[in-house]
């Protein structure tokens, strides 16, 4: 066969080629690229639960009430978080399995090759890096507020400089280089704190619930502004011809792909499954666990902010200004609540940043090793930690943070999180078919009922995301795929061991 006529094959075989599930636990002991195994079940729920409960319990919740589904929130919260409950099941199967840094992207390599790894892999490196960036800023946001004064930002040179989003960020940096147990207990204290102001919130707000402000419970839509199609719709309003509106359905599943960024978090705990001392048993306890504990929270407080005050009243302002929680409290003379929800907020955000930067560490950290990325980034200091790739991290995101207004950027993350979840769970029908003597820690009931559920789930909330999102997201994806042909593919440590460069046996590609 000619040398024109294999190429093609050979193309394609690079493409496609796998990670074997072997390979994968092999490369967790080599030397000086070992991660320390310290957490536990509890460290791994109390991971979930801090990076999901942020501000946004304390924000989301009321402007996208007020802007979009009314007092019919709540059901948009159920409708996200059975779709993150039946993602999560996958995860936790995969992670049981595999239990190796690197979550979609690791899960995504051995079952769909490298390609689409790859691509996962640099999806995932926009979810935690825009993630922790906006959060970064609403911490500093809310610092202001706790401290009494205007914000921590400052005008340099004519350029407006948020110094709160990079002493938080550095903060959360030098934690994570330092230790990953060390950072869980300070995530435990953090996160009990702010628990309990949320369960303070929801105990004090059901005193001032009034049954009318539910009707209507879903209310009549309303045509936006803009009067018809834009870039601002819903591609699936737009596909179906249902234009830009609040409220009524079409803003109830608007609502309920915009809450989805609530919950976004519980996957990361995925990504330090090489770091867990029984990942077989404590991944999907604290996959599964956080989720739950954090569903019951989000539901409670959809129920008590929107019978606080009628949901008219939370709607954006015409000056820009988006109501929170607080503000349902202030309406019903509560005032000293607004303290209080600053602080649960200010130490939400807190530990959303820390296990965000966590997760993009933990993905880089697999590409790199896998030689996606630069292999001298794949090492591990004597904390056991990947500090090089963790100070990069800490840099990218001190600078997005503090010197460029990203806040716009959110709805990327959940694309971005959504496509990734309809990998893993395609991944663990391909996964159960191809390997059933795998040793599985953990295994999603109904197969394939759960998996193709999940799909459908996600799918249906990436639908509902505006189409703004959508290009924001293809123009993120070409500048991967570029630099995926112009470097990752020519160094891949699997792509080496099929031509024979380093020792090991050649890895087999998807067929």
């Amino acid at each position: 066969m000619t040398r024109s006529q294999s190429s093609p094959q050979t193309f394609r075989g690079s493409l496609s080629r796998t990670k074997s599930i072997e390979q994968s636990m092999a490369d967790t002991d080599e030397p000086g690229s070992q991660l320390k195994k310290s957490l536990s079940w509890w460290d791994l729920t109390v991971f979930g639960v801090s990076v999901v409960i942020g501000a946004g319990i304390f924000t989301i919740t009321a402007s996208t009430a007020g802007d979009k589904a009314g007092p019919a929130i709540s059901l948009s919260f159920v409708m996200a978080a059975i779709a993150c409950g039946l993602a999560a099941l996958c995860y936790a199967e995969f992670a049981s399995t595999v239990p190796v840094a690197g979550s979609a992207y690791t899960f995504g390599y051995a079952t769909f090759g490298e390609f689409l790894a790859w691509i996962l892999g640099w999806d995932l490196i926009l979810e935690f890096a825009v993630g922790a960036a906006v959060v970064s800023k609403g911490w500093s946001s809310y610092l202001g507020t706790v401290f009494g004064f205007s914000g921590g930002t400052v005008d340099v040179g004519g350029h407006e400089v948020d110094w709160g989003a990079l002493l938080i960020v550095a903060g959360i940096t030098t934690l994570l280089v330092l230790g990953t147990k060390l950072s869980s207990r300070v995530s435990a204290v953090i996160t009990a704190i702010k628990v309990a102001v949320v369960l303070l919130v929801i105990i004090v707000g059901f005193f001032y619930v009034k049954s009318s402000n539910y009707s209507p419970f879903v209310p009549p839509a309303e045509s936006s502004e803009s009067g018809g199609r834009s870039l601002d719709s819903t591609l699936f309003a737009l596909i179906t011809g249902g234009g830009d509106s609040s409220y009524g359905w079409y803003g109830l599943l608007a609502a309920a792909s915009i809450v989805f960024f609530a919950f976004i978090g519980f996957d990361v705990v995925a990504t330090t499954a090489e770091e867990t001392k029984n990942p077989k048993r404590d991944v999907p306890r604290g996959i599964l666990g956080s989720l739950a504990i954090v569903t019951v929270l989000y539901v409670l407080v959809t129920i008590v902010v929107t019978g606080m005050v009628n949901y008219k009243d939370l709607a954006t302002t015409a000056d820009g200004t988006q109501r929170n929680l607080a503000f349902a409290f202030g309406a019903n003379g509560v005032t000293w609540a607004e303290k209080v929800i600053s602080i649960g907020a200010l130490a939400g955000l807190t530990t959303v940043v820390m296990v965000l930067m966590l997760g993009q560490s933990r993905v880089l950290f697999a590409m790199s090793r896998d030689g996606l990325l630069p292999r001298g980034l794949a090492k591990t200091s004597r904390f056991g930690t990947p500090a090089r790739i963790q100070i990069i991290i800490g840099v990218v995101v001190a600078v997005v943070a503090a010197f460029f207004p990203i806040n716009k950027l959110e709805e990327m993350v959940n694309v971005g999180t959504l496509f990734a979840f309809v990998v893993v769970a395609a991944g663990v029908i391909v996964l159960r078919k191809n390997r059933p003597d795998l040793q599985r820690g953990f295994t999603v009931p109904w197969m394939p009922v759960i998996p193709v559920l999940a799909i459908i789930a996600c799918v249906w909330l990436m639908l509902n995301l505006s189409a703004l999102t959508w290009v924001r997201f293809a123009i993120w994806m070409v500048i991967g795929v570029v630099v995926y042909f112009l470097y990752s593919r020519g160094h891949s440590m699997v792509g080496k061991r099929e031509r024979g460069e380093i020792p090991g046996a050649p890895e087999k590609s998807v067929t």
